[in-house]
């Protein structure tokens, strides 16, 4: 059994404390508690995962919750409050609602969903489909609305004959 310690020597889990203990800093210390023979160990090896993961059995939700869920995958639309539309940027993933209770005394509502509340943004459609893949969720596409913009002049806005004056008469 072994152990990788913080400069990168390869020791005994036994021998730890003891390197600890003393208060060694240097590599020179170190083999010298270890011994001679203990090789570097190589810092420049990658981890190769495949490209797609099954990762629904760590993320610790029940298994109800993981596999009759599905996913809807869109582009927030623009707040009505404000003129801007920063928020319309990324998508966002909402999952499908599941059973509510209302609490009798305070009125609040719970749900024994824990992702009910989850909110997650990505980039690009293809990043979220791919999160639920990974996730083990079916999801749908929501394709994004593009906003339609009437060519209008200056002048417009000063015509006697408007839509908007209409007599009440």
């Amino acid at each position: 059994m072994s152990l990788v310690t913080k400069t990168g020597l390869r020791c005994f889990t036994r021998l730890i404390p003891q390197i600890e203990s003393r208060g060694y800093s240097t590599k020179d210390d170190l083999r010298s508690v270890v011994g001679p023979n203990v090789k570097p160990m190589d810092d420049k090896r990658q981890i190769m995962v495949p490209e797609q993961t099954d990762i629904s059995c760590l993320t610790g939700v029940p298994e109800e919750h993981i596999k009759t869920r599905r996913v809807k995958i869109y582009v927030p639309a623009k707040n009505a409050m404000q003129s801007g539309v920063f928020g319309t940027r990324r998508w966002k993933i909402d999952f499908d609602t599941r059973e509510r209770w209302e609490n009798p005394l305070m009125g609040w509502t719970s749900s024994g969903d824990p992702l009910s509340n989850m909110a997650v943004e990505f980039k690009s459609p293809e990043d979220a489909m791919e999160f639920c893949e990974k996730n083990g969720w079916e999801y749908y596409l929501e394709e994004k609305k593009e906003p339609k913009f009437k060519p209008k002049s200056y002048g417009a806005n000063f015509s006697w004959n408007k839509k908007t004056r209409v007599s009440t008469k």
